[in-house]
């Protein structure tokens, strides 16, 4: 049975079942607390937590998910996936237990020709919480299980929730037994590999509280509104249905790994770890397809860096096979094959896909051949000095700054005939995890608990006027101050106030939050901030300025009419843009982001490459003419699936509802989804200047602009300096390039000259440091500093000319300078010093430790350097000391 179809069957037997069935979220979450959706119910959230009321009663989906937690284990065992389907029915205060339990098993064993998924019921066990008599009682009524595959366990396994305050509550779980074959005897409890949980029925009956950890807490009650959250793991159920080992091997996820086997030349089955890797190839492979077709591009930062580290994963374990050339377009391609009956998008979206795909495979093969040197250079360093191991700093240092993979150091120094201290660098590892899971419940403590606006969202959505109306009548639903509920805020408070209807727009969909204020009577409140902390409701973070204001009171929103007029302007210069990107680069140049305030814009793009000044030129000479052009700018509420037919553009990552709002600026020219402010026609926009265009991340572009008004003064501040320039420099406008290339070619000239001169008297002081030379045993030493000099090359060249001058003896010349204010340090060495155990590279790196830098290079030339211009003469001091050890 195949993957789709298990899908299928599911969704298909809760509809009949009167459950509403609910699209796929995307992978990326607008969960501040996470970085991707990480399990079934986080798109439902806030109707589990009561935040928003729910839109049905009852429903069911195949969620997508991403979860790295546990990346370590892909490839090891037989259902360790980043990338897996959660498929699940849930029930927000409608049904409950009993019938969770009966959906599930009716499912699980009807018969495959009536629409089941004809599991054998001896093959089945279940776990339940072990003080829910209730779920305990209801499976052997419901179903004909014998007591004994019945288990009872503890919170760790069998009891659900979040680890902060809220709902929580008992869950069941299901177990496949795939026999004797597999492990022992005993049942779930014993938490073999032979068990393999398929369904996992979560009964959220309780409110929790002083939460100490996410198994110790207080239960206040029940809640009032008990809710039935589900997760069935697809990839497991097809592994089963399929009848093979392992989730690598189903039919969505195994012809990648054939491609891997294909390309490695290796055989699948025959070595550990290399079948390990072949998994890890075709788990990350289909993992960071989804992210890219969900809108995640490489980056060294959040969802970008997670998507890296599983790109290079993927290039990691193809060169441990063998493989060091480039693999993405056929491993990708298998996958986009194997996925795109479930989503379509991975086809339709190919070219943008590729892209990004190919062009991090290529930047990496880049990095791979720099650290490659970087290791080698260590590794020579480590052997020169006697070593016979690689610090675990150093291997760090490869692993977080260059993205250098363990495995390849571990590899790569094997090879040389050395080790690496792999505890020390262990060690560093779990110190940066740490930081970063600090970091993470930081996060989720300050971003996480909604709860506090449950009750006024359960008063209904905040209705927003602000697309027609710069005022709008309303009265206080509630006021929050630190967090925390209160009746009222006075004078200098900051505060949260949340009306029932309000004209300012909060921030969303690339585009600030408007300015203003909120009156009423007898107070007035600036606004700082406006937002919407949980979909539906918009809070107004406000300083009151004067009186004090009260819940219940009469409040009127006002927005600054003249900095809405200007975010508008920027608003649909953003549009128009966009739709010149696309009209000059062609269709792949989709948006990755924008800012739009008042005079403002910014806006990010895929494009692998810097753009030509005539291509600027083009893109901005096409958008103005747009507003000359005076477009009429339409919008238009419509179903999502519509205005998708009609080809409006959506922002990857961003969740869009059932209807929609689409604007059109010219027809079809350029239609976008989008909930922001617009102008009226395209003339009111007045100007765009394209005044930026830069990198961001290996795949993305960024342009930014400056609009209307804006725009204007920085176009007249321009015109006056070169106003200024053709008086100042007597040229007219025209010839002012060549009248500056002129002067640089001067300046050049003259600066050359200056260097000549400079080395010259560097070169006369060769007799002086020369006559200098000390010995420190069998070598002759110059140990000197140079005072100032012009650059470390000039420091460089000196001391090679000094080098030779002190004949073919054992000979060292260290020379120091400060060059930019830092100092620097060269030493130098020759044949006869070097074979007496003289190395340019340590010499130059214990040199640099000196002046609280670092250096190194190769055993005859070698440069340090450092912070502390103080310790120079100490530095070269050590370069001595060193030789006479």
């Amino acid at each position: 049975m195949k993957t789709a179809e298990i899908a299928q069957r599911f969704l298909d037997y809760f509809e009949k079942n009167g459950h509403t069935i609910v699209p796929s979220a995307s992978l990326v979450t607008d969960d501040p607390a996470l970085l991707f959706t990480v399990a079934g119910m986080v798109p439902f959230i806030p109707y589990l937590s009561g935040d928003v009321p729910p839109p049905y009663p009852r429903a069911a989906d195949n969620q997508k998910c991403i979860r790295t937690n546990d990346i370590e284990e892909v490839g090891k065992t037989p259902r360790h996936g980043t990338f897996f389907q959660m498929l699940g029915n849930w029930s927000f205060g409608d049904y409950f237990k009993e019938s969770a339990i009966r959906y599930a098993w009716d499912l699980l064993t009807s018969p495959e020709s009536s629409g089941g998924l004809g599991f054998d019921q001896k093959d089945l066990w279940v776990t339940v919480y072990e003080e829910d008599d209730e779920a305990h009682d209801l499976w052997l009524k419901l179903t004909d299980l014998p007591e004994d595959r019945i288990q009872r366990l503890g919170k760790d396994t069998n009891y659900w929730s979040t680890g902060l305050p809220g709902p929580a509550g008992p869950c069941s779980e299901i177990f496949f037994d795939r026999g004797p074959e597999y492990g022992i005897d005993g049942g779930p409890a014993t938490d073999d590999d032979r068990y393999v949980e398929i369904w996992n029925l979560v009964f959220m009956q309780y409110e929790i509280t002083n939460v100490r950890s996410k198994y110790d807490f207080d239960i206040v009650g029940e809640l009032p509104n008990k809710n039935i959250d589900t997760g069935m793991g697809l990839e497991r159920i097809a592994f089963i249905k399929q009848g093979v080992d392992n989730m690598y091997e189903t039919d969505q996820v195994r012809p990648v790994l054939d491609k891997a086997v294909e390309l490695s030349g290796r055989t699948y089955g025959e070595v550990h770890d290399d079948d390990v890797r072949f998994r890890v190839v075709a788990d990350h492979v289909r993992s960071s397809l989804m992210l890219l077709s969900d809108g995640v591009t490489p980056s060294n930062d959040g969802r970008g860096y997670i998507l890296r580290r599983l790109m290079r994963r993927v290039i990691r374990s193809m060169r441990l096979l063998g493989v060091d050339g480039p693999t993405f377009e056929t491993l990708f391609t298998a996958s986009r094959d194997a996925m795109k009956e479930a989503y379509p998008v991975v086809e339709t979206d190919w070219a943008r896909i590729s892209q990004y795909a190919l062009a991090e495979e290529a930047t990496f093969l880049r990095t791979l051949a720099a650290g490659e040197s970087i290791l080698d250079e260590s590794l020579s360093e480590t052997k020169a000095g006697g070593g016979t191991t690689l610090t675990g700093s150093e291997a760090f240092l490869l692993h977080d700054t260059y993205g250098f993979p363990i495995d390849l150091t571990l590899e790569i120094a094997e090879e040389a005939g050395l080790s690496v201290d792999r505890a020390a660098f262990d060690t560093l590892m779990q110190e940066q995890r740490a930081r970063a899971k600090a970091d993470a419940r930081a996060r989720k403590r300050q971003l996480a608990d909604t709860s506090v606006y449950r009750d006024l969202r359960a008063q209904g959505e905040t209705v927003f006027t602000g697309y027609t109306d710069l005022e709008a009548e309303s009265r206080v639903l509630g006021i929050l101050v630190d967090g925390a509920p209160v009746d009222r805020a006075s004078v200098g408070q900051i505060a949260e106030v949340i009306l029932a209807e309000t004209a300012l727009y909060a921030e969303s969909g690339g585009q600030v939050a408007d300015k203003g204020v909120i009156v009423g009577p007898g107070y007035e409140l600036e606004v700082l901030d406006v937002q919407k902390p949980v979909p539906g409701l918009i809070s107004h973070t406000v300083e009151v300025s004067t009186g004090e204001v009260g819940v219940d009171q009469p409040a009127t929103s006002v927005v600054d009419a003249a900095n809405r007029r200007s975010a508008r302007q920027a608003h649909s210069a953003t549009h128009l843009v966009h739709a010149a990107l696309r009209d000059t680069l062609g269709k792949t140049a989709t948006q990755a982001g924008s800012l739009n305030r008042a005079g403002y814009m910014r806006f990010d793009f895929s494009w692998g490459q810097a753009l030509s000044d005539e291509t600027k030129t083009e893109i901005e000479e096409i958008a103005n003419n747009a507003v000359r052009d005076n477009l009429e700018v339409t919008t238009r509420v419509l179903p999502l699936d519509e205005a998708k037919s009609l080809g409006a553009m959506a922002l990857f990552g961003e969740k869009y509802g059932d209807t929609v709002r689409m604007v059109d600026i010219g027809g079809p020219w350029s239609r976008e989804l989008c909930a922001g402010t617009h102008v009226s026609t395209s003339a009111e926009i007045g100007l765009i200047s394209l005044v930026g265009e830069s990198s961001v991340g290996a795949s993305n572009r960024r342009v930014e602009a400056l609009v209307g008004l804006d725009a204007f003064r920085s176009m007249a501040a321009e015109r006056a300096l070169v106003s200024q320039l053709t008086s100042t420099l007597k040229a007219p406008r025209d010839l002012l390039p060549a009248r500056i290339a002129e002067l640089q070619a001067n300046l050049k000239a003259a600066e050359k000259k200056i260097a000549a001169l400079e080395s010259k008297a560097l070169g006369e002081r060769i007799p002086a440091l020369a006559a200098a030379a000390a010995r420190v045993g069998e070598t002759l030493v110059v140990a000197e500093s140079l005072g100032t000099a012009a650059s470390a090359d000039d420091v460089r060249s000196l001391a090679l000319q000094l080098r030779e001058r002190l004949g073919s003896g054992a000979a060292v010349v260290a020379l120091g300078a400060i060059v930019n204010e830092r100092p620097v340090v060269i030493v130098a060495t020759n044949d006869a010093a070097r074979a007496a155990g003289a190395n340019a590279g340590v010499l130059a790196k214990g040199a640099a430790g000196v002046l609280g830098g670092g250096g190194g290079g190769r055993d005859d030339v070698a440069q340090g350097g450092g912070t502390d211009a103080a310790a120079l003469a100490a530095a070269l001091n050590s370069v001595k000391d060193a030789l006479g050890a």
